[in-house]
């Protein structure tokens, strides 16, 4: 039994904020400490480093579950099924529903939950529930409904990836210019072919690790503000990612049976586009290879990073045929993988 995805969708905000819109921020160190280089310096270092020119935000009127919504509507409409019919609604995200301007997050009722009466399914066996996993979520989805699949326990489940990090962005902070938002998501059931998903695997890196990726104050030592923010060691990060991420889609890719000259795609969470290229060029380094040309489509200069969003939305994007010069075609063997808060790693060898 395999278990394959069958409809994607995907939301992208319409609200677009360039790199040059930075240039009026006062960025400050994390000592509070004013920073020696023009914003206009400080963006260019950043676009080099990350391939970020622009990114997309929610319009104010709008939440965290309202763009989950919309992107399932979409991959329920791709695959064709009655909404009615779905056993599992998964929602990955982080941070919940902010209201634009408040300070608290909402995650009473559970987005899951908000996600299911927005689409107004009456079935009440339809079990919706919220995963935490950092960025690595929404992959992490995919894989409990595999589970879920195989274990008889369901047979169709819809999996989201959404957020809305410009609401925990701390503006005096240069790590805020990575962050978006958006939502993507997929309908898996059960195949009867040789396609979908053919091996997994998962690790949580916690005793060193745990806190890389954090909830912190503002930058800005004067503020009075209790609010708290997105706040990351980008160097750790780079390193752990860069050592531990290849080894994993290396193990991955040896359970799946596949050889590495199979892959076709490798569907990378859009963290920053250096960094995706070095763990990609390390995991084809270890197999004394070079990275191929086009293995590695990326979203993120006109998207920037949304978290647990990049990889279905990615996905979604080179299935329209909205992403130039990419396409997955029947047959391909792709990866995804992504790194993110826990520290958490995840990747899937997947047979289109």
């Amino acid at each position: 039994m395999n278990i394959k995805i069958i409809g994607t969708g995907s939301y992208i905000p319409s609200t677009i904020e360039k790199n040059e819109d930075f240039y009026n921020h006062e960025f400050l160190n994390a000592d509070g400490s004013k920073i020696n280089s023009p914003n206009e310096v400080i963006v260019d270092k950043f676009k080099a480093i990350t391939g970020i020119e622009e990114r997309r935000y929610i319009k104010p009127e709008l939440l965290n579950s309202d763009i989950a919504f919309y992107a399932a509507e979409k991959a329920i409409a791709d695959a064709k099924i009655d909404k009615e019919t779905l056993d599992y609604i998964i929602v990955a995200h982080n941070y919940g529903d902010i209201k634009h301007n408040t300070e608290q997050s909402d995650t009473v009722p559970s987005i899951a939950s908000r996600v299911k009466h927005l689409l107004q399914i009456k079935n009440p066996k339809c079990v919706g529930y919220d995963l935490l996993f950092g960025c690595p979520g929404w992959i992490e989805g995919v894989i409990q409904a595999n589970a879920f699949i195989k274990s008889g326990l369901a047979k169709r489940c819809l999996v989201i990836g959404t957020e809305t990090l410009s609401r925990v962005v701390d503006k005096h902070d240069r790590d805020s210019m990575i962050y978006s938002d958006g939502a993507g998501a997929v309908i898996i059931e059960e195949t009867n072919d040789d396609s979908g998903i053919i091996a997994h695997e998962s690790a949580t890196y916690s005793l060193d690790e745990a806190h890389f990726i954090f909830f912190g104050e503002t930058n800005n030592l004067d503020s009075t503000s209790q609010r708290r923010y997105i706040k990351m060691y980008g160097r750790k990060i780079y390193e752990f990612a860069l050592t531990n991420v290849p080894l994993a889609l290396k193990s991955c890719l040896e359970k799946s049976g596949y050889n590495i000259n199979d892959v076709k795609k490798i569907l990378i969470h859009q963290a920053n586009e250096k960094m995706d290229e070095a763990i990609v060029k390390r995991f084809y380094k270890l197999h004394d290879m070079k990275m191929p040309e086009g293995i590695m489509p990326m979203s993120i200069n006109t998207l920037g990073n949304s978290s647990v969003a990049t990889v279905p939305t990615l996905y979604d994007l080179i299935l329209k045929g909205k992403l130039k010069n990419q396409e997955i075609n029947k047959g391909d063997v792709i990866l995804f993988a992504s790194v993110g808060a826990g520290m958490n790693i995840n990747a899937i060898v997947y047979k289109q």
